[in-house]
């Protein structure tokens, strides 16, 4: 795991190695996160992002269980510790830019929760100035499969993690390689 330009923390990169890493990443980024930041996660089919917004969804204390909503479009989670709810929105389905997520209000609800966007890349930019784009990707080779020290199968990823805007500039992401 390593940061990329050493004391500007607005890109970091990654290797998880186990969907159980995925989702305590998602635990540890939550505490980071407050009302306002929009989040936009991209990544194959199955590359993990649904684990890692359900460690946002523990991290942040919200109630439900965080599932991918791809049929849903939309799903908030209100927070049960009187933290920022979670709007967890997955935008396979949705064709259009900006103008097509306008019926989810999800510039309605961006200032008090903390908004993913699941395919969200080119579609909801617009909505902040700020916000943390995240890209998971399978490890070399194709399949992310592979081997540990001890043997065990690995689902390794690669995460990178990009602040835009003054909010992210300012905030250290590189805690959360030490993880």
């Amino acid at each position: 795991m390593e940061a990329e330009a050493p004391g500007m923390t607005t890109n970091v990169h990654l290797t998880v190695a186990t969907p159980d890493r995925m989702r305590e990443l998602g635990r540890r980024l939550a505490g980071l996160l407050r009302p306002g930041d929009l989040l936009l996660l991209s990544g194959q089919l199955g590359a993990g992002k649904t684990t890692l917004t359900r460690g946002l969804g523990e991290g942040l204390g919200v109630r439900g269980a965080v599932t991918s909503p791809t049929f849903v479009i939309a799903r908030v989670h209100p927070s049960l510790v009187a933290g920022p709810p979670l709007v967890h929105v997955d935008a396979y389905r949705l064709g259009g830019g900006l103008e097509e997520m306008e019926d989810l209000d999800l510039d309605v609800s961006l200032p008090d929760s903390v908004v993913v966007v699941e395919w969200g890349e080119g579609r909801v930019e617009e909505l902040s100035e700020d916000r943390l784009h995240i890209v998971i990707s399978r490890a070399e080779g194709g399949d992310g499969l592979s081997c540990d020290e001890t043997g065990d199968v690995a689902d390794v990823r690669e995460v990178s993690l990009t602040g835009v805007g003054e909010r992210w500039a300012e905030t250290d992401l590189s805690v959360l390689i030490d993880y």
